[in-house]
C-alpha cells in the first residue's frame, strides 16, 4: 500500500458482510528524503446544492439558493492558495431536480481522486420518515411520493463513501416548519445519517447546521443561513485563530460553532462529526493578514 511521504497514521478495518471492525491505527514517521521539496497541490471539487423557490411553493424558503452560491464562490477564492484547482457545479432551484443532484454526485464519485478533496453542500429541506429514514427533497419534491421524487440519505452515503481523498460534508436542510413534518408524521433529524457517514471506515467528515430538531435559521441581516454565514467567515479567515495563514477543519469547527450561536442567540448550535481516523488538515488559506 503506498503511503504519503509525510507523517501520517495508516488506519485498517476488517469487513464482512454484516459488521465492520473498529480501526486499527498506526501513526506513522517520515524518516526519508525530502527531495526536492515540491509538492503538488491538491484539486478541489465542490457539488453545492441550495433550494430557495421549490416548485411546490408552500415549501419556500429565503436563502438556501444564495447560501449555496455564496458557499461556492468561498471555494473558488481558494484556487492557486491552496489548491491548484477548485471545480464546481452549482445546482439552485429548478435546477436542482432529482435526476439533476444525482448526475452531480456521479460527477463526484468520477472525478476525485485520492490526491483530491471532495465537498458537498446540500441547503434545503429534509425529512425523516416514519420508521426515521432521512430523504433530501429536491426542487420537484413530492410530499404524497417520497421514494420516487426525494433523495434519500443512502444514495449520498454510498457516493461520499466510496470517494478515495478527504471529503467534508456541509448539511443545511433543517428548516422545515410544521408543515412537513405533520405530513410524514416524523421528525427533521438527520442525526442517524450523519453517525453512519462520520463512521471511521466512510471517512466523511460532516458539519451540520443544528443539533438533531432544531431548526436553521435564516435572517436578511446576515443575508444568509446563520451556518452558511459562518462558513463563508470562517473559510475567508476569521477562523484563523493562530494566525498562520491557514484555516485548519478544527480551526473551522469551532468557528462555526462559535459564530452561529452568537448570531442566533444561542438557540441553534451546529456540530460537526470527525472519524477518529481523521487528523486536522489545512482547508483554506485566508484572506486576513
Amino acid at each position: 500500500m503506498p503511503v504519503p511521504g509525510h507523517d501520517c497514521v495508516v488506519s485498517v478495518f476488517a469487513q464482512s458482510r454484516s459488521a465492520v471492525s473498529e480501526a486499527a491505527s498506526v501513526r506513522l514517521a517520515w524518516a526519508g528524503s525530502q527531495g526536492s521539496g515540491f509538492t503538488i497541490q491538491p484539486k478541489l471539487y465542490v457539488l453545492a446544492v441550495g433550494i430557495s423557490a421549490y416548485k411546490n411553493p408552500g415549501f419556500r424558503l429565503d436563502y438556501p439558493a444564495k447560501d449555496a452560491r455564496d458557499f461556492c464562490a468561498a471555494f473558488a477564492r481558494q484556487k492557486t492558495r491552496l489548491y491548484r484547482d477548485v471545480e464546481v457545479r452549482l445546482l439552485t432551484d429548478a435546477e436542482a431536480t432529482r435526476d439533476a443532484v444525482l448526475e452531480g454526485l456521479e460527477w463526484l464519485e468520477k472525478q476525485a481522486t485520492a490526491k483530491d478533496v471532495a465537498v458537498l453542500f446540500l441547503a434545503g429541506h429534509g425529512i425523516n420518515d416514519e420508521v426515521g429514514a432521512y430523504f433530501y427533497l429536491p426542487w420537484n419534491a413530492d410530499l404524497d411520493r417520497v421514494k420516487t421524487t426525494m433523495i434519500p440519505s443512502t444514495d449520498f452515503q454510498a457516493t461520499l463513501a466510496k470517494l478515495p481523498g478527504k471529503t467534508l460534508f456541509f448539511l443545511d436542510s433543517c428548516h422545515s416548519g410544521n408543515v412537513l413534518k405533520v405530513k410524514l408524521r416524523g421528525e427533521t433529524d438527520p442525526n442517524r445519517f450523519i453517525n453512519e457517514l462520520s463512521s471511521a471506515e466512510n471517512g466523511v467528515v460532516v458539519f451540520s447546521a443544528s443539533t438533531g430538531r432544531q431548526a436553521s435559521q435564516e435572517s436578511p441581516q446576515w443575508g444568509n443561513g446563520a451556518f452558511t454565514k459562518a462558513v463563508v467567515e470562517g473559510l475567508d479567515g476569521k477562523a484563523d485563530f493562530q494566525h498562520t495563514g491557514r484555516v485548519t477543519l478544527n480551526m473551522l469547527d469551532l468557528y462555526i460553532s462559535e459564530r452561529v450561536k452568537v448570531l442566533t442567540g444561542g438557540t441553534q448550535a451546529p456540530t460537526t462529526a470527525k472519524p477518529n481516523t481523521v487528523q486536522d488538515f489545512p482547508i483554506a488559506i485566508g484572506n486576513r493578514p
